[in-house]
């Protein structure tokens, strides 16, 4: 069994999270495992309450809360395939040590097993050591492989959200800079007809004065 227990934890090695161990029973902590699921499905929760909150404040509503509906489903997957690979673990644990034990009580202590039925005792036993430790290693591959799908998921959906809200803000503030474009031209405009205004009475010719009243008309 010992061997049996260290060639599974090798195996759950890649799946996050799962290297909580008993150290003074050398077996997996599945109630540590267990509640650390629980509280990730509480974070999830709370942070699909928080987008769907924000969503209603966005232009496009409807597709940001199918967004983060599909978010929150594929988190609560992964946790259910974590849950699931847990209690499968432990299920083939409880076999594997059931078997062990039976086959210590079939065993005749007084007898003398040749070398050949000792040699396949122990075949039998690395078998099932293998088997159960490959079915543990595939589980936490796929449960690894669906956490880097859902990590790619979401930076996708965050990058097409920050383009939608570029683009509604630059659709909302088109109209103000249009008309702020426009009072510049009609500022630049009077500006420029003032100026010629002041330039032509500026060089204007003076006109000549009148004759003081009783002057002589020259001939």
């Amino acid at each position: 069994m010992k061997n049996t227990v260290l060639a599974l934890l090798i195996g759950l090695a890649a799946l996050p999270g799962w290297a909580q161990l008993g150290a003074t029973t050398g077996n997996l902590d599945f109630d540590a495992e267990r509640g650390r699921l629980a509280q990730e499905r509480k974070v999830i929760d709370e942070r699909f309450k928080t987008e769907q909150a924000a969503c209603y404040k966005k232009f496009a509503v409807e597709d940001c809360l199918k967004d983060s509906r599909q978010r929150r489903r594929l988190a609560t997957d992964d946790i259910k395939r974590q849950e699931a690979a847990i209690n499968d673990f432990e299920r083939r644990r409880r076999g594997a040590a059931a078997l062990d034990k039976l086959e210590e009580k079939e065993v005749n202590p007084r007898a003398k097993d040749s070398q050949a039925q000792r040699e396949q005792s122990l075949k039998s036993q690395q078998d099932r050591e293998q088997r159960a430790a490959e079915h543990a290693a595939s589980r936490a591959q796929a449960a690894s492989e669906t956490a880097e799908k859902q990590r790619q998921f979401e930076a996708k959906q965050r990058a097409h959200a920050d383009e939608q809200a570029k683009a509604a803000r630059r659709r909302a503030e088109a109209p103000a800079a249009s008309q702020a474009y426009e009072r510049k031209l009609q500022n630049a405009e009077h500006q420029r007809a003032e100026s010629e205004r002041r330039n032509a009475e500026r060089t204007k010719p003076r006109s000549a004065p009148l004759p003081e009243p009783g002057a002589a008309t020259p001939p």
